[in-house]
C-alpha cells in the first residue's frame, strides 16, 4: 500500500475512533467522571503513535511520546494534587524526546544510533531531574550529595570518548 493510502486509512480510522469514543461518552455518562481529563491527554499520545504506525513514519513517536508523557506527569500531579512538582517535573520532557527517539529508532530500524543519542537524552533528564527536585526538597534521600551527580555526568562525558569505535 502506498503512502498516500495508507495516510488516508489512518485519518479515516482516527475519525472513526474519535466518533466512537464521543458516543459512547454520551451514552454513558458515568464513563465521563471514570475518565480523567490527563488521560485524554495521554490518549492523544497513543493516537499519535498509532498514526505514526499506520502511515509508516516511525517518527510521530517523538510527539507521541511528548504528549504521552506529559499526559502522565499531569495525570500523577492531578491524583495526589501536587502541582507544585511542575517546579521540577519538566525537566523529565526531554526524557520523553528521549524516549520518543529510541522507539522511532526501534521502528525505523536506525537502532544503533537511536538508542544512544535517546538514551543520553533521557539520562541528562534523569539528572536534571534528580538536581531540581533536590533544590525544591521532593528528593530529599539526595539532600546535599546532588553534587555527586554532576561529578559522575563529567567523568562520563570525558570517558565516552575512549571507548568510542572509529
Amino acid at each position: 500500500m502506498d503512502r498516500r493510502r495508507r495516510s488516508s486509512l489512518a485519518a479515516g480510522l482516527v475519525l472513526v475512533l474519535l466518533g466512537v469514543w464521543f458516543l459512547v461518552a454520551q451514552w454513558v455518562p458515568g464513563l465521563q467522571t471514570w475518565f480523567s481529563w490527563p488521560l485524554t491527554i495521554v490518549g492523544v499520545g497513543v493516537l499519535l503513535l498509532v498514526i505514526g504506525l499506520l502511515t509508516g513514519v516511525p517518527a510521530m513517536a517523538v510527539p507521541a511520546c511528548i504528549v504521552g508523557g506529559i499526559g502522565g506527569l499531569l495525570y500523577w500531579q492531578n491524583a495526589t494534587g501536587n502541582w507544585e512538582s511542575w517546579a521540577y517535573a519538566w525537566t523529565l520532557i526531554p526524557g520523553f524526546v528521549g524516549v520518543g527517539i529510541v522507539l522511532s529508532g526501534l521502528l525505523g530500524g536506525e537502532i544503533r544510533q537511536s538508542v544512544s543519542g535517546g538514551g543520553w537524552l533521557v539520562l541528562i533528564s534523569l539528572v536534571l531531574f534528580t538536581i531540581f527536585g533536590s533544590f525544591f526538597g521532593a528528593l530529599g534521600f539526595v539532600g546535599d550529595y546532588w553534587p555527586v551527580l554532576l561529578i559522575l555526568m563529567g567523568l562520563l562525558i570525558l570517558i565516552r570518548p575512549l571507548f568510542r569505535s572509529r
